[in-house]
């Protein structure tokens, strides 16, 4: 998964999610932890959430969309394909459900654009946007002892006759390259004491990606979280203008900078926008590596950091949206001594 959240599915909701970081309102719909629940109530929503996830992992399309409100059944194409999806990383995976909240909007008034809900204390709080009067649920449950282990979250809704239908879903991993949200976030934590910034900032940024599972979600811990990494963020990192790097006498135009782990292990996804200059020089395989590691030295010269903190990095040159030239380069080896990686077929480095 990477940082950018490529790698959560979203289906059609009922309502809209809004992400925010929730004040208290006095109206405020009602949200009951499970805790506060009755055992009745906390079997009934773990039994229909585990049920749901079952389903999932059985490839049950039909009998998933059974148990769907009818907006969100209404596209069945995209059960289909979150299910294809996640599927295979759900096989053999042990099923728990982690957490349920009961959220009663049924006294809401119609038409209220945003209704919050803030449940037990210390206080976890969501926020939807154009949710419909009723009474829904969220289920958060834990896919784990397989090679990727999930974490799907169910957003619920109670008909008239007290059955629980799915009315959302979403999933992200629980971990990266190996490790958890609390290992990165004692990492990220480390790094920022011995002034490793950019280390901290984007093992912040992977901690905070693991440990929330909605992205609409606020709680103390997450709160403190994105306070500790707003108090990091690398003050020439690339985002509205390129980070320009110089290497003998060349200039790079860093257009992003991103965490991936296709591979495998951690790396760091660089792109670039090359000059005419050097989009010439893209098109002769050994210039163009020269050009690659180039770059990759003078980064790694303006922060050598890094190279103790991730494997490699998977650099990218991009002409408009498309990437002309690619290379992944680990950090001890062809990035900095100026070995050749080997090419694949298609001119891609690995």
């Amino acid at each position: 998964m990477q940082i950018r959240g490529k790698l959560l599915r979203r289906v059609a909701l009922l309502c809209a999610v809004g992400a925010t970081v929730l004040a208290l309102r006095a109206w405020a719909a009602s949200c009951t932890t499970q805790a506060q629940m009755t055992p009745q109530q906390r079997d009934a929503l773990a039994s229909s959430a585990r049920t749901l996830l079952l389903q999932a992992q059985s490839g049950d399309v039909h009998g998933l969309s059974a148990n769907t409100v009818p907006a969100v059944a209404a596209n069945l194409a995209g059960i289909q394909n979150w299910i294809q999806y996640i599927q295979p990383l759900l096989k053999g995976a042990a099923i728990t459900v982690d957490e349920v909240y009961l959220l009663d909007a049924s006294a809401d008034p119609p038409g209220q654009q945003s209704t919050d809900f803030f449940c037990g204390s210390p206080v976890v709080g969501f926020n939807f946007t154009g949710l419909p009067q009723g009474t829904y649920a969220l289920a958060i449950l834990h896919a784990t002892g397989v090679r990727d282990p999930q974490q799907v979250s169910f957003i619920l809704s109670r008909t008239p006759a007290d059955h629980w239908l799915l009315a959302g879903f979403f999933n992200k991993p629980m971990v990266e390259a190996g490790h958890d949200g609390l290992w990165y976030w004692n990492s990220a934590r480390k790094f920022a004491q011995d002034n490793m910034g950019w280390d901290a900032w984007f093992y912040y940024r992977i901690a905070a990606s693991l440990l929330d599972p909605l992205n609409f979600l606020s709680s103390p811990n997450l709160d403190k979280l994105q306070s500790e990494t707003g108090k990091v963020r690398p003050a020439n990192f690339p985002g509205p203008a390129p980070l320009m790097l110089n290497a003998h006498g060349t200039a790079f135009a860093v257009t992003s900078i991103d965490t991936t782990t296709t591979f495998g292990p951690l790396d760091l996804e660089v792109h670039y926008a090359p000059s005419p200059a050097q989009i010439a020089e893209l098109r002769y395989p050994v210039i163009a590596r020269k050009q690659v590691t180039d770059l990759m030295s003078a980064l790694l010269q303006l922060h050598p950091e890094l190279q103790g903190a991730f494997h490699g990095m998977w650099i990218h040159a991009d002409e408009g949206k498309n990437s002309v030239f690619a290379l992944e380069l680990p950090m001890n080896g062809n990035g900095a001594n100026g070995q050749q990686p080997s090419l694949n077929s298609n001119g891609f480095a690995r």
